[in-house]
């Protein structure tokens, strides 16, 4: 929707929430559904009310617990009832500098000082601390923005009694917090205050007439920044920035000007402009953005303006490079294929207005961001927020490598008449273990992130992961894949909580091939990445997965299958592995079930299995 990417007008969205609100919903009705917490210390009703339409957009219908104003402290550590029935999927607390209760005096001595910041600090730790401990879900925390005065000018931020020192002293132990907890996030209101100006978003006014933290014109850029790391923290966020090419990474056209006529590099100040865009856009890949191109262009002269030498993007930091004379929507449509991730996953950057529209209209799903005037790209794009890192793994850092050894993989596939000889060509050694502390971050990303391959799409928490790991009726694994092209990370992820007989109805139940006592294993999760489709993972996992029932003396595996509109290709996964539908409602919703064999045989013939 239009009216909600970012440049917007916050004036309208305050005036027309309600009706953006009702329009997202009539839109579409695949969204993932999550309980917020806000817990303010300042007035929050405007907030959660134009949270929820950023929310919406980002396909997310959120369900909020507000807490009276002020009482952000104690609904936590007084164990509020409504609170704790609510049981939310997250916690936002939404605290301000008007928050602090003890800033330094001036007759105060250094060691004074130091024991304010430690009472300030405690009181946020504190609440921390139980809420990980009451409620094992991610936490939203703002930092502190600066006052709107300084009673000691310039020396603010040096002399020791300054409340400017104060609070960046306060803020670096929150982000010391947030470092050594990786389900905690830090909103960073200090950032967005002084982006707008902080003369107007602190206007006083607000505070002393309706204990606002911020102006209320201030309210919509705060609520879609919140909004950014919701939506990343839920797997929301984009995976591919696709980029065309002349007056976007360069100005002028290289098919009429020629490569030494394009402004691009220290020698103009237009070309400067371009120049920090190329850098901005290359430091992109490295939290495992994806990118590629689609211009019309001719392919040679598209490659000559990529080999600019003052140009700091190269034809090698693409994936993929569409330069033909095809609808950029048909060649956004294939770059999305040759990734293998959906189209919903891309963001199309593009000068030209006429080209941002025909593309928004004819691939539904894709972004495409109103970019401006070449000076505006960087800032457009940084606060869309498409990228959002609450996490940056090594798989991140490493993604682009990933996809492009995929591509090499699948142009090797094509000198293979049979497939099976592909696949032991592809040398694959595997690692399927029980969750290890050393992969949490990664596989809880993998819950958020995979939609086409999971068989009920639930998401999960770090701290969910954990959980799981630590608790024997459960049975977890993950998988790792490498091959001779590299190595794609962790992969696949499978939970399933064990049963007995008694948890499937008695008309759904067969006899059991193997194990006493009518134990089941219920799959609560089933997921694969997408770049290792068709490469017989999922039948490594299975003989995992198998393997370990048999040690627990477990006879039937129950896989669900929960139908959205992205995981169609999985529909029929678990009769693929051998499994029987037993139960199919009018909604799609599958029951399939699996007696292991006495005799099973392992379905994995291609993968190495790595002890």
């Amino acid at each position: 929707m239009r009216e909600l990417e970012y440049p917007f007008d916050s004036e309208e969205i305050l005036k027309k929430s309600k009706k953006i609100k009702r329009r997202l919903l009539e839109e579409r009705s695949d969204f993932l559904h999550k309980k917020i917490a806000v817990l303010g210390g300042s007035t929050t009703h405007d907030i959660i009310r134009v949270l929820e339409v950023f929310l919406l957009e980002q396909g997310i219908q959120a369900f909020f617990y507000e807490s009276e104003y002020a009482q952000y402290w104690q609904d936590v550590m007084f164990d509020q009832p409504a609170l704790a029935a609510f049981s939310p999927d997250l916690i936002f607390i939404h605290t301000s500098c008007r928050n602090i209760t003890e800033f330094p005096a001036l007759e105060d001595d250094r060691e004074q000082v130091e024991e304010k910041l430690s009472r300030q600090y405690a009181h946020f730790q504190v609440m921390w601390d139980k809420i990980e401990e009451k409620y094992h879900c991610p936490v939203i925390q703002n930092n502190f923005e600066y006052p709107f005065y300084r009673l000691l000018g310039n020396r603010e931020a040096v002399d020791i009694h300054g409340r400017i020192y104060f609070i960046n002293r306060l803020n670096e132990k929150f982000y010391e917090y947030a470092r050594s907890h990786d389900h905690f996030y830090i909103n960073d209101l200090q950032y967005m205050a002084s982006a707008y100006g902080l003369d107007k978003w602190a206007d006083p006014l607000y505070w002393h007439m309706y204990k606002y933290a911020m102006c209320l014109q201030a309210i919509p850029e705060f609520a879609y920044n919140t909004a950014h790391i919701v939506k990343a923290v839920f797997g929301k966020n984009k995976k591919a920035l696709v980029l065309d090419l002349d007056n976007t990474l360069w100005g002028g056209v290289v098919g009429d000007d020629g490569v030494e006529q394009l402004e691009i590099g220290q020698e103009t100040s237009m070309g400067q402009v371009y120049a920090e865009f190329q850098s901005y856009v290359k430091a992109q890949k490295d939290i495992g953005v994806l990118l590629c191109v689609d211009s019309k262009n001719e392919e040679e002269n598209a490659l000559a303006g990529l080999k600019h030498p003052d140009g700091a993007l190269k034809p090698e930091d693409f994936l993929v490079i569409k330069a033909n004379w095809e609808p950029k929507s048909r060649n956004i449509v294939e770059i999305a294929q040759a990734l293998n991730i959906l189209p919903d996953s891309l963001v199309f950057v593009d000068d030209n207005p006429a080209e941002q529209e025909i593309v928004a209209r004819q691939v539904p799903g894709v972004s495409v961001p109103r970019i401006g005037t070449p000076e505006q790209y960087i800032r457009v794009l940084d606060r869309s927020g498409f990228f959002e890192v609450t996490q940056l793994s090594e798989d991140d850092r490493k993604r682009n490598e990933m996809y492009q050894a995929n591509i090499q993989r699948q142009k090797q596939a094509q000198n293979f008449g049979d497939y099976r000889e592909y696949l032991l060509s592809l040398q694959m050694r595997g690692t399927i273990r029980a969750f290890e502390p050393l992969y949490v971050a990664r596989i809880a990303q993998l819950s958020n992130k995979s939609n086409q391959f999971n068989l009920t799409t639930r998401r999960y928490t770090q701290t969910d992961i954990e959980a799981f790991a630590g608790d024997a009726s459960y049975i977890t694994r993950y998988g790792k894949l490498e091959d001779k092209f590299g190595d794609n990370g962790v992969v696949s992820v499978v939970i399933g909580r064990q049963g007995t007989l008694e948890d499937i109805p008695s008309f759904q139940r067969q006899e059991t091939g193997t194990g006493e006592g009518g134990q089941v294993l219920h799959l609560l999760l089933w997921l694969m990445s997408c770049r290792v489709l068709k490469r017989d993972m999922e039948y490594a996992m299975m003989d995992s997965v198998v393997s370990a029932c048999k040690d627990r003396g477990i006879g039937i595996i129950m896989g669900y299958y929960y139908p959205t509109a992205k995981n169609a290709m999985v529909k029929e996964f678990y009769g693929q592995m051998g499994f029987e539908k037993i139960a199919e409602d009018d909604t799609g919703v599958s029951t399939w079930q699996y007696v292991i064999p006495k005799d099973y045989q392992k379905k994995n013939t291609v993968i190495e299995e790595v002890k």
